[in-house]
């Protein structure tokens, strides 16, 4: 399904050069949660929470937010738990955007395809949505979000319909598998931009 709407069209154009990603959300920040959770019917941020909340509860110890955008995330996680989240994104106009939230423990800039800033084993539960898409951060990133949960957390990570089996999803998941870096508890297919008609596998994976 191709899209008509300019945004998203930029955003789909990506080639995973990091300045042109930096350049496209400085850009949208200001009206980036008008535009897609109003204009694009964007559901995922809320739908991939309460996974999360469903299998942590509503007290939780520390919670990662990767590439947590302008905090929809997190701002939907604080609506289902109490947690101290913490949030990274490539971009710090969206950082900035998400700070206004009040939700955050802490934010810092990161790039998701490269070693994350973080300890091992710091987490209860880490989620990322919107992440795993075109031109963003391809399956390798998710290694790194499972060595940062501790054994046994769940982390839930949308990946969009575009790209699933176009760069490999389904194949690194059974890899992470085999290496014993993460078992894969459910895959379900699942809404992304309703007013779109974009769709997205909603996974839930648990940190080996």
């Amino acid at each position: 399904m191709e899209t008509d709407n300019p945004l998203l069209q930029r955003a789909y154009a990506l080639d995973g050069d990091r300045e042109r990603i930096r350049d496209l959300y400085a850009d949208w920040a200001g009206s980036y949660d008008e535009d897609t959770v109003g204009g694009m019917g964007y559901v995922a941020p809320a739908l991939a929470a309460e996974a999360l909340a469903r299998e942590i509860g509503e007290r939780a110890g520390a919670v990662l937010d990767a590439g947590c955008g302008t905090g929809l995330v997190g701002l939907e996680l604080s609506r289902r738990m109490k947690a101290d989240i913490d949030g990274v994104d490539l971009s710090p106009g969206m950082l900035e955007q998400a700070s206004e939230k009040g939700v955050y423990r802490q934010l810092a800039e990161a790039d998701l395809t490269r070693p994350l800033d973080l300890p091992d084993n710091a987490y209860d539960g880490v989620v990322s949505v919107g992440v795993f898409t075109s031109g963003h951060v391809g399956p390798q990133a998710i290694d790194e979000l499972a060595r940062v949960a501790r054994p046994g957390a769940p982390l839930v990570v949308t990946v969009h319909e575009k790209v699933w089996e176009s760069d490999g999803y389904p194949a690194h998941l059974k890899t992470m598998e085999d290496r014993g870096i993460a078992r894969i508890r459910a895959i379900r297919d699942s809404a992304y931009h309703e007013k779109e008609g974009y769709r997205c596998k909603l996974c839930l994976l648990e940190a080996a």
